[in-house]
């Protein structure tokens, strides 16, 4: 793909999944952490404070990106389980990533937080029942997805940010 800024397409919304796509979307979240921590694996602080594109974050800060993105999501999911179409509330992720911890922490704290974030939000999700993935929440941009939409969309975030770091890893040559 051409496209640096999606190289593996973009997302699309989708309404609802069968279950098997669902047991392939919770399994996608729950092999996130581990994909990430090796697409960083080995990179010293010059390569980690590389964009991964002209006028993109830098590694680092895509890694310090995904667990923020994805406590954001968890709680998505939480309310949209526990309330009846909740408003939910959006952040400016640039300028989370501009904050001094998202250019400067070590990745690995980043890392561990993803691993415990994902440990506990497969649970929550491999506890659902089938009508808990029918039911919606209240986004002032997407309009009204449904859970099914936010599991196919955060199980394609996890894989689209590592797929940011391995295509830059392969660009640069680095092993």
């Amino acid at each position: 793909m051409n496209d640096l800024r999606y190289p593996i397409g973009r997302f699309e919304l989708v309404g609802t999944l069968t279950p098997a796509q669902r047991a392939t979307s919770i399994a996608q979240i729950a092999a996130a952490p581990a994909g990430l921590r090796r697409a960083v694996t080995g990179l010293d602080d010059r390569q980690l404070d590389t964009p991964y594109r002209p006028g993109g974050w830098t590694v680092r800060q895509v890694v310090h990106h995904v667990p923020d993105s994805h406590l954001n999501a968890y709680t998505r999911f939480k309310l949209a389980c526990t309330e009846d179409t909740p408003a939910i509330k959006t952040y400016d992720e640039a300028r989370w990533a501009e904050l001094p911890e998202a250019r400067t922490a070590p990745v690995d704290v980043s890392l561990a937080l993803l691993e415990s974030l994902h440990r506990r939000w497969v649970l929550f999700l491999e506890a659902l029942g089938p009508g808990d993935f029918a039911r919606t929440v209240r986004h002032p941009d997407w309009g009204t997805p449904t859970v099914d939409d936010l599991l196919a969309q955060y199980a394609w975030h996890g894989r689209h940010h590592t797929a940011h770091i391995t295509a830059l890893r392969e660009r640069m040559g680095w092993k």
